[in-house]
């Protein structure tokens, strides 16, 4: 058993700097204590519930407990800013998702952490489509009903969100830009009291995740009029995409997943990567996230700092174009 120990660290090693190779040989293989993995996002959620599932299965592959630990605020910054200021070992980890990796830094005058320089992207987890839906009753049928409406009476029309920068508000953002369209934003704090007032007809539209739009869809209290991805869903066949309503180059995908401090030893972050891949072609999970109409993630920790790369230059621009400032 000694011999194995031994020859794992040695193995992990070949990767590492030779300032960290005295770490591996003194800590031995890792893991051998518990696990935290940081969700920015409170308790309840899908950014919540993702990180449970995925620690569960993380825990059962390395042996080792790990524990979700919510850090909400700010729109992510909060907890992803302890994720980034933590010891570099392996044993912080953390959900990383669209806004505050991709989207905070170019609203926010000020953050407390460089997402880009100061996070390890482990592995992608999901990306999930958002749907347009209208109240019930409204009169809008489809999304050129709404550009209609929108162009004849400038500034009548509103749309909810569950807060400044997330994957609510900007879908709306990009419509505004792409359709010439003036509408007003009316941010909510959660996507639960936007939804609940769009029900009401107290806003007019908004962009509201699949997963959390399809229950009230299906039960015929909301209209979805279209769906934010390049392709339909198939839990949703008959729905136009963005594109397919009349909204050229329209794609917006709320994603997350797994990250660390930046400066933790590549053989961890392969060791992670490896486990979140494996947790990635697991059935139960597989159907529970396609159930939910979200793209499975995956592939290298390369892959993803390229996907964040490329998505935090898209994002800076809406911002920097619409003027998106915080509260």
């Amino acid at each position: 058993m000694k011999r194995r120990v031994i020859l794992q660290a040695a193995a992990a090693a070949v990767a590492l700097p030779a300032q960290q190779l005295a770490n591996v040989f003194a800590q031995g293989a890792y893991p051998n204590k518990p696990i935290t993995l940081i969700c920015p996002y409170a308790a309840g959620g899908n950014s919540d519930q993702r990180s449970r599932q995925f620690g569960r299965f993380l825990s059962t592959m390395l042996g080792q407990p790990v524990i979700v630990d919510n850090r909400p605020g700010a729109g992510g910054n909060i907890g992803t800013e302890m994720i980034a200021k933590a010891k570099p070992d392996g044993y912080t980890i953390g959900m990383g998702n669209f806004a505050p990796l991709s989207v905070n830094r170019h609203m926010f005058a000020k953050m407390g952490f460089d997402p880009i320089k100061e996070l390890a992207p482990i592995c992608l987890i999901e990306r999930g489509p958002l749907v347009l839906m209208v109240p019930a009753n409204s009169p809008f049928k489809s999304v050129k009903d709404v550009i209609a409406e929108a162009k004849a009476h400038p500034g009548k029309l509103s749309f909810a969100s569950g807060g400044l920068g997330g994957s609510h508000h900007l879908s709306g953002e990009m419509f505004k830009s792409l359709a010439g369209l003036f509408i007003t934003h009316i941010p909510y704090r959660g996507g639960a009291p936007a939804t609940s007032d769009l029900m009401g007809g107290q806003v007019d539209m908004m962009f509201e995740q699949m997963y959390a739009a399809a229950p009230s869809i299906r039960a015929g209290k909301l209209r979805a009029l279209a769906i934010t991805s390049r392709k339909r869903s198939p839990l949703f066949p008959d729905l136009p995409t963005m594109v397919e309503a009349g909204v050229p180059d329209f794609e917006v995908l709320n994603w997350q997943g797994l990250v660390a401090p930046a400066g933790t030893p590549p053989a961890i972050i392969a060791q992670l990567n490896e486990a979140t891949n494996k947790a990635l072609a697991d059935p139960m999970i597989k159907d529970q996230m396609r159930q939910q109409g979200n793209e499975l993630g995956g592939g290298t920790p390369e892959l993803f700092a390229a996907f964040i790369a490329v998505e935090s230059q898209r994002w800076g621009k809406l911002v920097k174009a619409r003027n998106i400032k915080p509260e």
